[in-house]
């Protein structure tokens, strides 16, 4: 599938992030795939997921787009969403579409950069996508600079810069599909109907869901704690 298919099948629709690390309830890759196909049948344009073997596991259940990402962490960077040319490669060979890379100017592993690895990817695997998931306007418009075919808000709420941000940033995506001249992808902290209607409505080309649809346990905390504050009135 090429790039312009990709991004045809995705626009202004809902890629769900079917993701969960050791520990979690959700854990394991036959779940995850299980979690794709049912987002499949519920409409979703596109499957967010990390790890070679949960990709492999929803590529077998799937013909959806896959945003791939492999979390890695190491102790010398704070880096960890696909941090290497080498996770990036990875999770391509596993199936994925799309590749999203921490796109923010923060030390990389190995002294690699943002811009080594997105050259490497458009040399070496011309058909992928690649994604740079980003904190703030600065990062969208470098990633776009050095290459990338898509920005995401990703990390808006998640770095040093941003960590006061708790909400949907309507006004970075505003910022970022106004200046940029690739798709913006809204990601984070977007938990309802109409967080996702206003995110494309603020400019975004495509929204990813993750907590509010595959978090079965944070989803019962929040009717819990709702019902919780019923009670104590």
């Amino acid at each position: 599938m090429g790039k312009k298919n990709v991004l045809n099948k995705i626009k202004n629709g809902l890629i769900v992030s079917c993701q969960a690390r050791v520990g979690w309830p959700m854990y394991g890759a036959n779940i995850m795939g299980a979690l794709s196909k049912a987002a499949e049948k519920g409409g979703a344009v596109g499957i967010r997921a990390t790890a070679p073997e949960n990709i492999e596991a929803i590529r077998k259940v799937t013909t959806l787009p896959i945003m791939g990402i492999h979390k890695q962490w190491f102790d010398e960077s704070e880096v960890y969403i696909t941090p290497t040319y080498e996770s990036a490669k990875s999770i391509i060979e596993a199936g994925a579409s799309i590749v999203a890379l921490d796109g923010t100017q923060r030390r990389r592993p190995g002294g690699e950069t943002l811009e080594s690895i997105i050259k490497k990817i458009n040399s070496d695997h011309p058909n992928i996508l690649v994604m740079a998931d980003c904190a703030t306007f600065e990062d969208g418009q470098i990633a776009e600079e050095l290459g990338a075919d898509i920005v995401s808000t990703t990390l808006c709420g998640y770095t040093e810069e941003t960590k006061n941000v708790k909400e949907v940033d309507y006004v970075l995506i505003h910022k970022l599909s106004s200046a940029c001249n690739i798709p913006i992808i809204a990601e984070g902290h977007i938990h309802t109907k109409d967080h996702a209607r206003k995110a494309i409505e603020s400019g975004a080309f495509a929204v990813v869901v993750g907590t509010a649809i595959t978090r079965p346990e944070i989803i019962t905390k929040w009717f819990v704690d709702e019902l919780k504050l019923l009670a104590e009135k």
